[in-house]
């Protein structure tokens, strides 16, 4: 009934959890972008199909995916290695795709660190766009992370939420992943500073239209790598995660600050070719 495709990318130390979450369906495609450890081995090893094509981005793997990846069903499940599917999340998949009532589905996702989930911290419920039919879902890829391709008419959104793992790998990989997902936001940042803001999905959109234009709009603000921390530690009660919750918000505050660093460095960037230009030309 509900196929399943997986991004990985040296996943040696969640592909087999992973897995094992979904043990359930008899199609599973582990899409991988070039591992170097036991990855393929181990998902093979599960029982799944493998796939291999060099990884661009988030949304251009799980198109892919869904155009060639030869999917048994019409409902696929998205997912990336550090996650899991709880049996409560599995038995929800399955009633709404007897339904096909919609198009897609969103699913929130607990965060889990340092061994607890972070219900404050980590701003549950947050969602992703990651269950949908065949024909109906594909993605476009925002910043670092991807977007479903689809009206608000047509998507739904699911209660039981997907375990997400995110530092499963540890605190260096976390950073490492970061750094290269602010390169992304700050390249988005700065063609948001050129539009203008979304009041209508503001005031009148659903609550994914909402954060969009909320997450633009904020790329406007000063300090935002101190309001990040103060949000997710003080206005979210982070607090009440204890320690775990205060180290989390200390690491978004820090995403937040390379995120600013990167785009003042491409605007100054960006200004020293414009100037070198100008004296090319008045030679």
């Amino acid at each position: 009934m509900i196929s399943v495709l997986i991004l990985t990318l040296n996943e040696e130390v969640n592909i087999a959890e992973c897995l094992d979450s979904v043990g359930w369906a008899d199609d599973v495609l582990v899409l991988d972008s070039g591992s170097e450890d036991r990855t393929v081995e181990i998902a093979e090893a599960e029982g799944a199909r493998v796939m291999h094509r060099p990884f661009d981005n988030f949304a251009s793997q799980r198109n892919y995916g869904l155009q060639e990846g030869g999917l048994e069903y019409d409902w696929v499940l998205h997912l990336d290695a550090d996650e899991r599917v709880t049996p409560e999340l599995r038995s929800e998949l399955e009633r709404e795709a007897r339904r096909d009532a919609r198009g897609a589905y969103r699913v929130p996702s607990k965060l889990m660190f340092q061994g607890r989930w972070l219900k404050h911290a980590g701003m549950y419920p947050t969602y992703q766009i990651r269950f949908g039919r065949c024909d109906a879902l594909t993605f476009t890829q925002v910043g670092h992370g991807q977007r479903g391709d689809l009206s608000a008419e047509q998507v739904g959104t699911l209660d039981e939420p997907l375990l997400h793992y995110a530092f499963s790998k540890g605190i260096a990989d976390w950073v490492q992943r970061h750094n290269r997902y602010s390169t992304d936001e700050a390249v988005h940042a700065l063609a948001a500073e050129g539009k203008s803001t979304d009041w209508t999905a503001l005031v009148w959109g659903d609550s994914q239209a909402r954060r969009r234009a909320l997450k633009d709009l904020s790329y406007r603000l000063p300090c935002r790598p101190l309001l990040r921390f103060f949000y997710v530690y003080l206005w979210r009660m982070g607090f009440l995660d204890g320690r775990p919750g205060f180290d989390y918000a200390v690491l978004l505050s820090f995403y937040e600050y390379l995120i600013g660093l990167k785009r003042r460095e491409r605007t100054r960037g960006e200004e020293s070719q414009g100037q070198e230009g100008g004296k090319e030309m008045s030679l």
